[in-house]
């Protein structure tokens, strides 16, 4: 039977013309078996731990990747002092393939083992920097187009600097084809690129052409066996490894957070990985049903391309797998790349589920009339919930 499809005041941005009639029928012969809403319907008694052990279960095969056991093989590269933390520069294993270069932040003048964080950047922005929008270079020493993307996206605060200073251990790292992470060395990219030394047009010009590699990555990773998703999922689970190999770390209060693509990061290693007692996630939360309508182009990148999943489950039910750990969804209502509805929609189902699951105080939802940001304002709400959930 046809599903009713939900309607959005704003005006939709990506039907697909002729072919609309088409997608709206795939949409319909999609189950949703694993969406928690629709499988508690079809199972009035059933649990959410039987619900959850077949969603965690689809999730991470449609992933489609396994690494294996850790190897990290950490090593750190230099060190700094700075105000109130000490930067290490760090690399370490998060695959037998892959070495991944990071920021490892610790807090000054607070009693170890501390809690940790991994913090995620995010997708939109300037793509050849990753990491270092979380942690500045120094006075004096950032690129303009750098600058903006950090005025504009988190009311002028380098994140990881402020979650360090609020007395967590933190570790960033680039994700796949961002920061050092991106291509080099093909179609006018050349192999020793250095963004900080390239003129605000140069840049431009340059980022431009990065971006134009993403779609032949994905490909290439789809032609590996593998996803975007799969590949960052075992890279920021590693993070969570890194953080327990540190003895300054305690294991048992380790936490995430991210804007955008970095909310839908922190949104499936939340999900995934049950070593993530608290997580806030900013501005990557609708359903599949308004956004295919309202905005794909703009909002949903090629990191959610996940064959066997989107058939199955929806957005919201990242965010419940995640329960009974603490979990807060930011959501701004001047989101532009995300509609009201959708997001309400989201909100209404994580909130049942976190109560069908016996733990409706470990779900926060946060929706103020905001453009696509994670502000100092929002900022300061996410901290007095990990203050909550991982310093009490």
């Amino acid at each position: 039977m046809p599903r009713k499809h939900p309607t959005i005041a704003a005006k939709p941005l990506n039907l697909y013309g002729s072919l609309e009639a088409t997608l709206q029928g795939l949409r319909d012969h999609r189950p949703l078996d694993l969406n928690a809403k629709l499988w508690r319907k079809a199972h009035p008694k059933g649990t959410y731990a039987q619900w959850r052990k077949q969603a965690a279960r689809c999730l991470l095969d449609g992933l489609h990747y396994e690494p294996g056991a850790p190897k990290l093989k950490p090593k750190v590269h230099g060190r700094e002092e700075r105000d109130g933390f000490t930067l290490e520069r760090v690399s370490f294993n998060t695959t037998p393939w892959i070495r991944v270069n990071g920021y490892f932040l610790l807090p000054k003048g607070i009693k170890k083992p501390v809690p940790g964080m991994v913090v995620l950047h995010a997708w939109g922005g300037p793509m050849l920097w990753g990491k270092d929008r979380m942690v500045g270079p120094g006075r004096g020493r950032e690129h303009p187009r750098l600058r903006k993307h950090i005025d504009d996206s988190y009311g002028g605060r380098w994140h990881a600097e402020e979650v360090a200073r609020r007395g967590y251990a933190v570790i960033v790292i680039d994700a796949h084809h961002f920061g050092e992470r991106a291509p080099r060395g093909l179609n006018g990219i050349p192999a020793d690129l250095d963004p900080n030394m390239l003129t605000l047009e140069a840049y431009e010009k340059m980022d431009a052409l990065v971006r134009g590699q993403l779609y032949l990555g994905v490909r290439q990773l789809n032609w590996a066996g593998t996803t975007w998703m799969g590949v960052n999922y075992w890279d920021d689970s590693r993070c969570v490894d890194y953080l327990l190999s540190r003895k300054e770390v305690d294991g048992a209060r380790i936490g995430c957070t991210g804007l955008s693509g970095g909310a839908w990061r922190t949104n499936v290693l939340a999900g995934l990985d049950r070593r993530i007692k608290a997580s806030a996630s900013a501005c990557w939360m609708t359903t599949g049903d308004h956004q295919q309508v309202y905005n794909l182009s703009g909002a949903v990148g090629t990191f959610c391309l996940l064959p066997g999943v989107w058939d199955r489950m929806d957005i919201p039910d990242l965010s419940i797998l995640a329960a009974p750990n603490a979990t807060m969804v930011i959501s701004n209502s001047r989101d532009e790349l995300f509609p009201v509805e959708g997001q309400e929609e989201a909100h209404r189902q994580i909130k049942s589920a976190f109560a069908w699951a016996g733990c409706p105080e470990k779900y926060s939802y946060v929706n103020l009339p905001k453009p696509h940001c994670y502000d100092v304002e929002l900022q300061e709400i996410a901290f007095a919930w990990f203050e909550r959930h991982l310093k009490t």
